[in-house]
């Protein structure tokens, strides 16, 4: 990537995981509000429908973490936490008791840290959903695990009720930059995760790195792609490392002059590209990469690529039903995120309610202009509405000039030069950041 494309393209961008994306929703639905739109897409036949569990307790802090966490040792806190989704569960069934008739497709526990809890506590929450809810065929459970937390029992646990997905917080090998982001995590405790995941019968491992990270070189960068791929891992997610210390204060550890920059740090990401590529990693949308018989690469080669509030997967659901604090749900009509703070959670799910925090009812047009990023997001390319084209062509004459996009028509095409800046090209068909640019940063830079 040259300088020159760099700097004009590294601006402020929404990664994209919905639309409208979180600092525009505006229209928020009242709990009962959410719950009929819920009840409706539950009764059609038709619905696919996923579930994730917010497990938020971390032991330690990870500086560059952006995730909602309660840091804590005491894991007496455990058995507690799982009664109240198991509560909030019965309050959603008391509404919605469709939810039990519908097979379940997708089942992922996310964190914080999942493995925080004790086999005997995993054993008991994942019993009891599935207790309750009918497994889709086919049918996946996933879940995020953090090495230096992570047994083999946990794991035997899990996959004994048909889990099938893993995916390692690993972020990089270096001991200096794990010294910096407080996570202190040897090669050998990722590979042993690893070999032991594929023992038990994981179909498929993830890994998630991030560059950009304090005292990052070229150097450790590649050293970290070479032992990644020494493991190979099913899947990669690559992330940019996202500068937000006005939202996760802990950042603000990090000095300035550890931290690479500009074009330093985008060459990290082409370093990595190319040495995934040689391994035969197949890049899928922005920041993954599947080896080719994983059901992620599938997905792409035959569009049927989603992407929600957990990036991208190979499947689509109507409904993502998300419990746990800070949780966000999804129907194709509406936006719903719990509580964010744990004692107000709590206090809500134990008086009977579905903790409502906000979210965002879609207009007609949002669910148009949602449809349309998502498929650029998945595909790369989209057709543009007849009132559209004019618009999107004059707002992205420059990324045209550049190469880095297409026009055939009113079809729209991201082309290979142009796949970094995926998020800079859905920017043109964001209907309501046009009309209202943001006065004060927001998102992390699209770099």
């Amino acid at each position: 990537m040259s300088v020159n494309l760099f700097n004009k393209y590294d601006v402020p961008a929404p990664r994209y995981t919905s639309y409208p994306t979180v600092p525009y929703w505006s229209d928020n639905p009242t709990t009962e509000q959410w719950l009929g739109f819920v009840r409706k897409n539950m009764q059609n036949e038709k619905t696919s429908w996923s579930m994730y569990l917010h497990i938020p307790f971390c032991e330690t802090l990870c500086t560059f973490c952006g995730c909602n966490t309660t840091i804590t040792k005491n894991h007496d806190r455990e058995e507690p936490y799982v009664n109240l989704l198991f509560k909030e569960w019965e309050n959603y069934l008391a509404k919605v008791p469709e939810l039990k008739q519908r097979p379940l497709s997708q089942f992922h526990l996310g964190g914080g840290t999942p493995t925080f809890l004790s086999a005997k506590n995993l054993d008991r929450l994942v019993s009891r959903f599935f207790s309750d809810c009918k497994k889709a065929e086919p049918f996946e459970g996933a879940i995020e695990v953090d090495p230096r937390r992570t047994k083999e029992d946990q794991l035997e646990v899990l996959r004994s009720h048909g889990f099938n997905r893993i995916s390692l917080g690993v972020q990089d090998f270096d001991p200096e930059v794990q010294r910096l982001i407080n996570r202190i995590q040897p090669f050998e405790m990722t590979k042993n995760i690893t070999d032991l995941s594929r023992r038990l019968g994981y179909e498929s491992v993830n890994f998630d790195l991030i560059y950009g990270l304090p005292s990052q070189t070229e150097e450790k960068v590649r050293a970290m792609m070479e032992k990644t791929c020494e493991l190979m891992p099913d899947r990669i997610a690559l992330y940019s490392l996202a500068v937000v210390p006005w939202i996760k204060p802990a950042q603000k550890l990090f000095k300035d002059e550890e931290l690479p920059k500009g074009q330093e740090k985008r060459r990290f990401y082409e370093v990595c590209r190319e040495l995934l590529l040689k391994a035969g990693y197949v890049e899928i949308g922005m920041d993954h990469f599947s080896l080719p018989q994983d059901s992620l690469t599938q997905a792409s080669r035959e569009q049927r690529l989603h992407r929600n509030f957990m990036g991208y997967t190979d499947r689509r659901t109507e409904v993502l039903l998300g419990l746990g604090v800070s949780s966000i749900s999804e129907t194709p009509e509406c936006f719903h995120q719990n509580e964010k703070t744990l004692p107000v959670f709590e206090k809500r799910v134990m008086d009977g309610e579905v903790p409502t925090h906000r979210g965002h009812i879609l207009n007609e047009q949002d669910q148009i202009r949602r449809e349309q990023i998502l498929k650029f997001m998945t595909e790369g390319e989209v057709e543009l509405f007849p009132d559209q084209i004019q618009e999107v062509q004059s707002l992205l004459s420059e990324m045209t000039h550049d190469g880095l996009v297409t026009f055939t028509g009113s079809h729209m095409k991201i082309t290979e030069l142009g796949k970094p800046f995926l998020r800079n090209a859905c920017m043109a068909l964001d209907e309501r950041l046009l009309k209202q640019v943001p006065t004060t940063q927001v998102f992390s830079k699209a770099l």
